[in-house]
């Protein structure tokens, strides 16, 4: 059973950075593409970034586009999102996600990740 567990959520300034951490179990983690998504209060949920199963691949919504980066270790069956230059707007619960198929294109559609994460709040103050 895939099992994510997020951490690394907090507090911060504006302006200030943050590293949430996701740490996989369950099945062979360097197979899947992971991905970060976020659900700030009263909005749905959106993609954030994506990496792909060897860490080769990359995607990011615009809207993190240059202050995020999304970042792997398969040794330690972990994704990272470090997140720099955070804005207020960027307040939101954050979830680390999976998918079914082993070595899936980075997507940001929602549907194509089945396993999610309890998510982390990340709150930036103005």
């Amino acid at each position: 059973q895939v099992q994510l567990v997020e951490s690394g959520g907090g507090l911060v300034q504006a302006g200030g950075s943050l590293r949430l951490s996701c740490a996989a179990s369950g099945r062979t983690f360097n197979y899947y593409t992971m991905g970060w998504f976020r659900q700030a209060p009263g909005k749905a949920r959106e993609f954030v970034a994506a990496i792909s199963s060897s860490g080769t691949s990359t995607y990011y919504a615009d809207s993190v586009k240059g202050r995020f980066s999304i970042s792997r270790d398969n040794a330690k069956s972990t994704v990272y999102l470090q997140m720099n230059s955070l804005k207020p707007e960027d307040t939101a619960v954050y979830y680390c996600a999976t998918g079914p198929r082993p070595y899936a294109s980075v997507t940001a559609t929602e549907s194509e990740y089945n396993y999610w994460g309890q998510g982390t709040q990340v709150t930036v103050s103005s």
